[in-house]
């Protein structure tokens, strides 16, 4: 078999592209190569499911950290000329190829990164203004190294065709649609408790701030909002004194499948998602989905059949009336259609997936 290898950028929260990376090692049976992962990352609590590499780069401040993390790319991956084929995973990780990179060289591209193409007017407002020229700076010098790195890539996979569109757009690349492995079988319907649940992280971003406010205006209906961020103190605020909010932070796996299973149904209205695991485990667990319709969540998500897609950037109105037309019994008529839709995202239809691809190349 192919000696391969995964580099991720890092492991610092529980994301979507940490998950896949793993699952991508673990369906080509590699190493995983990352910067940094902090010492008590939920998906290493039970042990490192796949043989890991180290890049050294401990976490620090973002602005400093994002520097550290790139010349660790460039400078203590030589050793990936020991390998046959090797896939790259986030924003930093593909500046190995600077070194020269393996054998055959693979992006799998969650997106180009949004604080140098779409969303940087967003990312320089979170800055102080001392901070913003150190940005720019930043990504002045980072940008040019990306575009070489991906167009020096043999292949672009990428997760969803609103990504592929991105791609194009800003780097000139034609990719590959590979849609990321969602652990379906962990998720089952554990019947309808008095609730209805964000799993979003706690980011600007993913907009749980205008999820909270909804619920502020509708006493009579509960949210609970799991998941941490930086905006995690800023939305327990925003909650406090509404007693049918409730803001747990991080929770265990177990009670986090437990609280998806026992939901009414799910929120997610986060800015134009690059793909989102977070809506596909809830029609797993046979949940149907509040979500903001653009992105991602247009290609995971079918309207009217297992969700109630929004406009792209809804007012607190729609969020409300969606919310009280998403009824229990509307929300259980929903539960086929949901489990059979998240099946089309599971592990094995990756792996189906990935491996045809590669078999093309």
């Amino acid at each position: 078999m192919t000696d391969s290898i995964v580099l991720h950028d890092y492991f610092a929260t529980a994301d979507g592209g940490g998950r896949t990376s793993l699952a991508l090692a673990q369906t080509l049976g590699s190493a995983l190569a990352f910067a940094f992962r902090t010492g008590d990352h939920p998906y290493f609590r039970d042990g490192a499911p796949v043989r890991t590499i180290d890049l050294g780069c401990g976490p620090s401040m973002p602005l400093l950290r994002q520097w550290q993390v790139a010349r660790a790319f460039i400078e203590r991956t030589g050793f990936l000329q020991g390998y046959d084929r090797a896939f790259y995973s986030g924003s930093y990780a593909p500046l190995a190829l600077l070194r020269g990179g393996a054998g055959r060289n693979i992006a799998y591209c969650h997106t180009p990164p949004r604080f140098v193409y779409d969303q940087r007017e967003d990312f320089m407002g979170r800055l102080a203004a001392w901070q913003r020229p150190l940005l720019a700076g930043f990504i002045k010098w980072f940008e040019p190294r990306f575009i070489d790195s991906m167009h020096a890539m043999q292949r672009v996979l990428c997760n969803s065709e609103a990504v592929k569109q991105r791609i194009r757009r800003y780097l000139g690349l034609d990719a590959t649609v590979v849609y990321p492995p969602c652990e379906v079988e962990r998720f089952c319907w554990l019947g309808q408790r008095d609730y209805y649940l964000s799993t979003a992280r706690l980011d600007r971003l993913k907009r749980v701030d205008l999820c909270i406010r909804a619920f502020r205006a509708m006493p009579d209906k509960r949210l609970v909002v799991v998941s941490t961020g930086d905006q995690e103190s800023v939305l327990r605020a925003l909650a406090a004194g509404a007693h049918n909010i409730e803001v747990l932070g991080e929770v265990s796996e177990r009670r986090l499948i437990d609280l998806i299973g026992g939901a009414i149904a799910t929120l997610y209205l986060a800015v134009d998602e690059d793909f989102g695991l977070s809506p596909v485990e809830s029609m797993a667990a046979g949940k149907p989905v509040i979500g903001a319709g653009a992105g991602g969540l247009l290609e995971t998500l079918v309207d009217g059949s297992t969700a109630t897609l929004l406009s792209a950037e809804p007012e607190l109105d729609e969020v409300v009336c969606a919310i009280r037309e998403m009824t229990p019994a509307r929300a259980l008529s929903m539960r086929v259609a949901c489990e059979a839709r998240a099946r089309r995202f599971s592990q094995a239809a990756f792996a189906e997936r990935l491996g045809a691809v590669l078999a093309e190349s």
